[in-house]
């Protein structure tokens, strides 16, 4: 009897902000891996999340929004995001099913993957669980008639409708490979990014318009407990671009901050498994987003 394939591959998830990469990629992985939030470029580097199987090892790449950039930051992101393409197996795109029009950054991406020789593209509709089924199946003849997508797989990311079959179609478009991380892992990345990582999510979700992107969090500390059921020291800090932000991102008495905190060292103890001691700071830096020097220090090379 023949030995069972192992398949493996890399995939990159791409996309106009906001369209649900990170919610789609989570939902396939079964846990958090990336950070997600109602408002647009949450995600700003490329992350790495593993699924693996019994006969298959996925590692997908969860990519800042493409956009129209304003400052450094957003140059890096939209370059971090068009530079896997030719690094990856699968490229899956995905477009808003609640979108009343074509977006012309989907233009500009699907521009992009014309210079793509010789590897699937899959389109992926987000959001159909709120939109009628004749609102998706126009979305699927406007993009067919712009580029021939291996497939096109409407799905709710949120209800995880329609997730099974994309992953099935990564799956045939994979060939024979090795495993290239270990079984238990879900997240090629450091601790130290994915706490940062937590603590942006929990600005985004507790803070106005006003403050999300302007935001950044730089790890100073983190230290793991010499004993098994130790505490683990965390310290972070916080930059903001405006000392009227540093203000509401702290809150009357320092709520804001207290209700951030909470719900970050809720997350991180979960994926920790043990006890943390979390400790965060708001300092003010101009400009921050066109800072070369900055940038370095909060990973953005």
């Amino acid at each position: 009897m023949a030995d069972k394939i192992f398949k493996s591959g890399f995939i990159t998830v791409i996309g106009k902000p906001n369209v649900g990469k990170s919610t789609i990629i989570n939902s396939i992985v079964g846990e958090k891996v990336s950070i997600t939030s109602p408002k647009p470029q949450t995600t700003r580097n490329n992350l790495r999340a593993v699924v693996t199987e019994s006969d298959y090892q996925m590692i997908f790449i969860d990519t800042p929004g493409i956009h129209t950039p304003k400052n450094k930051l957003g140059e890096y992101m939209v370059t971090s995001a068009s530079s896997t393409f030719s690094e990856v197996d699968v490229i899956v795109m995905v477009c808003d099913a609640t979108d009343k029009s074509l977006s012309q950054i989907d233009v500009k991406i699907i521009e992009k993957l014309k210079d793509v020789k010789k590897k699937p593209v899959i389109l992926v509709i987000n959001k159909t669980d709120a939109v009628k089924k004749e609102s998706i199946l126009q979305k699927i003849a406007e993009y067919s008639e712009l580029y021939p997508f291996k497939e096109i797989f409407p799905v709710s990311a949120l209800k995880k409708d329609g997730i099974d079959n994309l992953v099935k179609s990564i799956l045939d478009s994979l060939s024979e490979g090795p495993q290239y991380f270990p079984a238990d892992i879900t997240a090629d990345t450091t601790m130290r990014t994915i706490v940062a990582e937590i603590i942006r999510e929990k600005i985004l979700l507790n803070t106005n318009d006003e403050i999300p992107h302007g935001t950044g969090v730089e790890i100073i500390q983190y230290k793991e407990p010499k004993k098994a059921d130790g505490i683990t020291t965390i310290e972070a800090n916080i930059y903001c671009e405006k000392a009227s932000h540093k203000g509401i991102i702290i809150g009357k008495n320092g709520e804001k901050l207290k209700r951030i905190g909470s719900l970050a060292r809720r997350d991180i103890e979960r994926i920790n498994g043990g006890q943390i001691n979390l400790k965060l700071w708001v300092k003010v830096k101009n400009d921050w987003r066109n800072s070369t020097g900055i940038l370095k220090e909060l990973g953005f090379q």
